[in-house]
């Protein structure tokens, strides 16, 4: 805690939204996720949103406190005309005075570039776990794919938001070499989520033993130490975490949530929920504490 206060305010929470303007179909074989074609999980399939329609989704989470604005599209690369499109969207909401975030899959430089033209703030390309345990998770692309991709955002001056994910069978030594590859980057990720798994009917990982809770708050307080300046933030899996779990992680260094009903297509604790966690803990969203 001693490490946060001294590069942030511990009273102020950073609240970001996530929406999936383009949901299903990816040709990747991530083994956590829904939205892949090689599992069987349910999850519609829908084409990538009108800029309209994503317009009023970040109008109404700003309306709820949301500082930042992400939007997801389960694409192992985009096209030329879905950086267009993307980009697009990114001008707009950018607009709006919020910040911008999307994840897209793997980007070239000159993609990275495109959306560096549109205003883009951030781009979500989590290494996911080490670069031992990769291969367990993800065979459709390399952990080497992933830095590229980094490398390319870097290059572009696009910041980074890079973490991965916690509670997918990997070991106490997994986790801590995923947060030292990420700390031993030149310019460590602006932001880092810390994602608990969410176990999804359907994914090789739907049956993985539930991560102790204390082993989750220590990753978060790792990834606090080794990157001081970076926002650390507890994403993924909170619904599945009590107030107390999730009060463990702030004080542990989380400085931001994201806020919303649904993280892509997995649930998340509503509005309501998250005030009163913020009332009761003492802690303001940042939004409201600048204004």
């Amino acid at each position: 805690m001693t490490v946060h206060r001294e590069h942030h305010d511990a009273n102020s929470v950073e609240v970001a939204a996530l929406l999936s303007v383009q949901t299903g179909g990816c040709p990747e074989d991530c083994a956590y996720c829904p939205q892949s074609v090689h599992h069987d999980t349910g999850v519609d399939t829908h084409a990538l949103m009108d800029v309209d329609e994503v317009l009023a989704a970040a109008g109404n989470a700003k309306a709820q406190g949301a500082t930042r604005f992400c939007m997801g599209a389960a694409w192992r690369s985009p096209t030329k005309r879905q950086i267009e499109n993307m980009a697009e969207m990114i001008e707009a909401v950018g607009a709006t005075g919020m910040e911008t975030c999307v994840t897209l899959g793997m980007l070239t430089r000159e993609q990275s570039d495109r959306l560096a033209e549109a205003g883009l703030d951030y781009y979500n390309h989590n290494i996911d776990t080490s670069p031992e345990y990769y291969s367990k998770i993800i065979t459709t692309r390399t952990f080497s794919d992933r830095l590229e991709t980094l490398s390319n955002l870097r290059a572009s001056g696009i910041k980074l938001c890079s973490g991965g994910i916690i509670g997918m069978g990997e070991t106490r030594e997994d986790r801590a070499a995923m947060i030292a590859e990420l700390a031993s980057m030149p310019e460590p990720p602006e932001s880092v989520p810390i994602n608990r798994l969410v176990r999804v009917p359907g994914t090789p990982l739907a049956e993985e033993p539930e991560l102790d809770i204390f082993e989750f708050v220590r990753t978060i307080a790792v990834a606090r130490i080794t990157m001081p300046t970076s926002v650390v933030r507890l994403s993924a899996g909170r619904n599945d975490m009590s107030p107390e779990a999730q009060a463990l992680c702030l004080l542990a260094g989380a400085g931001s949530i994201f806020g919303g009903d649904k993280l892509l297509t997995t649930p998340n604790p509503d509005a309501s929920e998250d005030s009163a966690m913020f009332s009761t803990l003492g802690v303001t969203p940042k939004a409201a504490a600048e204004t």
